[in-house]
């Protein structure tokens, strides 16, 4: 991000390389272009590329919510909390909680300002009012880096009429600007028909 680190300036950069250092161990890896890369660490770099995509100039606060928004997430396995959509729920936002806080940790010890690590803080928690452009932008950006590395798998172990509820709700909350990147996305075959039948 050479344009993005000249405009915010080495203690961005220090914080992004740290943030990248806490998601290397990754033991969970996915395949990109032929190689296992380590999976929070490529989904925060994918994030934040959409992000850029998506706002010309997105703040330096969104910028770190996106590297950061699933920071260390292999820590906090789902089976460590109860089967269902309630401990799904108690999982997801206690995971929440836990990636603001490791934000929070990076950007005080690079010197951060409170008005910005809480502003990372809210995006991370997904606390911004709903016409907020930047949480938008990052809710659009994470729904993108699904499509683009989870949709598949997802799909083969879920039923397909559930897959098109998810896909439909999914796609209600994302802005117009992203459905247009979403169905220009290099898709699988099955996976593009999947969607094109929950959208028809």
């Amino acid at each position: 991000m050479p344009d993005t680190q000249d405009r915010f300036g080495p203690r961005f950069e220090r914080a992004i390389a740290l943030i990248d250092e806490a998601n290397a161990p990754d033991p969970v890896t996915i395949e990109v272009d032929g190689r296992d890369v380590p999976k929070e660490l490529t989904h925060a770099r994918m994030l934040t590329a959409w992000v850029e995509r998506l706002l010309p100039e997105p703040s330096e606060a969104l910028l770190l919510a996106a590297r950061a928004h699933h920071i260390r997430r292999w820590e906090s396995p789902r089976d460590t909390f109860p089967a269902g959509r309630r401990g799904y729920l108690r999982w997801r936002r206690d995971l929440q909680v836990r990636h603001a806080a490791h934000a929070r940790a990076i950007l005080e010890e690079c010197g951060y300002d409170e008005d910005t690590i809480g502003r990372v803080e809210r995006l991370i928690r997904k606390e911004t009012p709903k016409r907020d452009p930047e949480g938008q932008a990052f809710e659009d950006g994470l729904t993108l880096v699904f499509l683009e590395t989870q949709l598949h798998d997802f799909a083969l172990r879920t039923e397909p009429e559930t897959m098109v509820n998810v896909i439909r709700k999914t796609w209600s909350k994302i802005s117009p600007a992203a459905r247009e990147l979403a169905l220009a996305s290099d898709l699988a075959p099955e996976d593009r028909a999947l969607i094109e039948r929950a959208l028809a």
